[in-house]
Formats: structure tokens, C-alpha cells, sequence
């Protein structure tokens, strides 16, 4: 069937792609680390580019899914353990690349998780050198008698960045 092996290759556009995203987000965390603004620009736009190529691919595959479940007359959510229950000589391809992923999203969404932690840090350690500017700047007699400056209120986000 022309359709099996069409899915068999948008599903591995789709593995490079996801691939791709995974580099594009691991550059983008070092250069977070290193607060390396023009390549985490750099790394944004590769990876808003990858994503669109990925939903791209995925409306494609799902297509492909339909013209498959129409001319077998399947109803329901053509998965890839149903293709592969349908038909045995696509089998091990399927399965290969369904793990494959699999393991490329866990990847990412570990990743992705990693930076908007590193991402909350930072955001967390310049709210508070804004305070301490902030209160710097408010008044005068801005020490304790220990020296240390009064902090004013948390600042918000958009105060910050505003």
C-alpha cells in the first residue's frame, strides 16, 4: 500500500525534525547559562521554524492516516499499534520509528523543562536586583543599622520589564 510507506517516510521528516528541535533547544539552553542573548534569539527562531515544520508534518501525517483508515474501512483513531496490528510487514518499521519518537519528545519535554526552570531563576535573580535598585533609588536613609539597603515590595513582571 502506497500510504503505509508514505507514513513510514513523514514519520521519519518527522524524527529529523524533532531532532532538530532537541539541538536547537540544547543550544538554546547553554547560551541561557551563558546569558547569550544573541543566540538565544538565534535559537528561538530556528526552533519556531522547526515547530512549524513539525505541525506541518503532522497535519500531513494524519492525512495519510485518514486516506489509510478510508480505504481499509477502519473506524476510529488509526494508531501506529493499529497499523501495526494491520498489517505485519510494516510492523518492525513502525515500531522502530514510534520508539524513536517517543524517546525524542521525553527528551525534550526534559529539555524544555530544564530551561524554564533556568529560565524562573533568572527572572527570580534580576526581580531581585530590581528591588534593591528600586529601594536604591526610592529615598533617601535607605540603610538599616546594619547596613543593609531596605528592600521595597516585590516587583512585578511587567514593572520590571516595563
Amino acid at each position: 500500500m502506497r500510504q503505509l510507506t508514505e507514513l513510514q517516510e513523514v514519520l521519519a521528516l518527522l524524527l529529523d525534525e524533532h531532532r532538530k528541535l532537541l539541538t536547537h533547544l540544547e543550544t538554546q539552553y547553554a547560551a541561557m547559562k551563558k546569558l547569550d542573548v544573541k543566540t538565544m534569539t538565534e535559537s528561538a527562531t530556528a526552533q519556531e521554524s522547526t515547530r512549524l515544520r513539525i505541525n506541518s508534518l503532522e497535519t500531513r501525517r494524519r492525512g495519510i492516516a485518514q486516506q489509510i483508515a478510508q480505504a481499509t474501512k477502519t473506524k476510529g483513531d488509526l494508531t501506529v499499534s493499529r497499523l501495526m496490528e494491520m498489517f505485519p510487514a510494516s510492523a518492525a518499521a513502525f515500531g522502530k520509528l514510534r520508539t524513536d519518537l517517543r524517546d525524542i519528545a521525553a527528551k525534550i519535554t526534559h529539555r524544555t523543562f530544564l530551561a524554564s526552570k533556568l529560565a524562573g531563576s533568572v527572572c527570580g535573580h534580576l526581580n531581585t536586583a530590581l528591588r534593591l535598585l528600586a529601594s536604591a533609588v526610592e529615598r533617601a536613609g535607605l540603610y538599616t543599622r546594619d547596613g543593609v539597603p531596605r528592600v521595597a515590595t516585590r516587583i512585578g513582571v511587567m514593572d520590571a520589564v516595563g
